[in-house]
């Protein structure tokens, strides 16, 4: 099976398929030595952490221990707290959430993948895309051609393989930006660890700001207005004026990265291809606005479903041969059929073979 994209989405659908015991080939346009900056997407819900559990425990153990788990957040309305809650420590099994730099949630799956056996093609982008009754054709840029029975389209937002079928994105896409920084943390003076969100904050003019932890720093995200001139709020520079407002003094000089963006909320028009052989899975399907952060979280989600149903599918020709067998097949059934008062799991396997063998959760839950 290929997955396009070794973003988390794909690489959670490598991992998903190969726990499924299907072959996972990953085509992700980017080199090997790629640069991923910024932490982006950084809270992972406790539900995500089951779902990779269920892939691979020590992923999901990994990401937790690596991982911070803030014990208080704060709201705050025009510089007046109006909401504080904290949590007792976690103790024992997943925590309620993690939060970690996308990048080293990328570098923990991409290792779990490596160790499953998922073969990856780095610098190889997709072009085109072809589907039919029985596979899909892609060519890539460096002019090979690939075919799948399956393929999980993970390509993020501006998705190659969504442009080639033709499905086009809908929904709102608000004027408005949002400028991110990153910031590394005082190791000598560090903040406490609190998850504070700002509305309409007194030193910002009335701008909205939030303010997370993630292991080795924070993410400062500021919510610019319709009328703002970019350049006043997303570059270093410009970062270095406004920080104060919202961190202490000596975090102006700990910038780490500084990014803008803009809230889409976007799906697309259908999440698969008329032959049903390609699904669409994380940004390339939809584009949610981050917070509750529904980006990375959703995406993991798609990739384990669409993975499970992959599985699915493939089973059914499986099943088919056992029910309509040829010479090959039956020559197989007569063998088992003779050993089976010696071996007793080639009996096993005969009561269970009209239904296909049985690998994977998904064929299992079935009967």
């Amino acid at each position: 099976m290929i997955v396009v994209g070794a973003g988390p989405t794909g690489l959670t659908a490598a991992l998903a398929l190969r726990a499924a015991g299907l072959p996972a080939t990953v085509l992700e346009a980017e080199p090997v030595d790629r640069v991923r900056p910024g932490s982006r997407a950084l809270f992972v819900h406790n539900r995500t952490l089951r779902l990779l559990a269920g892939l691979n425990p020590e992923l999901a153990e990994e990401i937790a221990h690596r991982a911070v788990v803030w014990p208080t957040r704060e709201t705050y309305y025009r510089g007046r707290l109006v909401y504080s809650r904290s949590y007792p420590p976690h103790s024992g099994g997943l925590p309620p959430f993690a939060s970690l730099r996308q990048v080293e949630t990328e570098r923990l799956l991409l290792a779990a993948c490596e160790r499953a056996g998922v073969r990856f093609e780095w610098g190889t982008g997709v072009t085109t895309v072809s589907t039919g009754p029985e596979a899909v054709t892609l060519e890539t840029g460096d002019g090979r051609r690939w075919s799948s029975g399956y393929v999980i389209a993970a390509d993020g937002a501006r998705s190659a393989v969504r442009r080639s079928l033709g499905v086009r994105l809908h929904g709102p896409r608000p004027r408005g930006f949002h400028v991110v920084v990153d910031l590394a943390e005082d190791p000598n003076r560090p903040m406490p660890p609190r998850r504070i969100f700002r509305y309409e904050h007194p030193a910002l003019d009335g701008r909205t700001v939030l303010q997370v932890p993630f292991a080795g720093g924070w993410q400062i995200d500021l919510q610019c207005r319709d009328t703002d001139a970019p350049e006043t709020f997303d570059s270093v520079e410009a970062a270095r004026r406004w920080l104060p407002a919202v961190v202490p003094e000596r975090y102006r000089d700990r910038i780490l990265w500084v990014a803008r963006y803009q809230f889409h909320q976007v799906v697309a028009d259908r999440l698969t291809d008329g032959h049903h052989r390609v699904l669409l899975a994380g940004e390339a399907a939809h584009l949610f606005p981050p917070f509750g952060a529904r980006g990375m979280n959703s995406g993991i989600a798609d990739a384990v479903a669409a993975a499970e149903a992959v599985a699915a599918a493939d089973a059914d020709p499986t099943a088919l041969r056992h029910l309509r067998p040829g010479r090959a097949m039956r020559i197989r059934q007569r063998c088992c059929a003779t050993l089976a008062p010696v071996v007793p799991a080639l009996g096993r396997w005969l009561e269970t073979a009209p239904y296909g063998p049985r690998q994977g959760p998904s064929a299992e839950s079935k009967y």
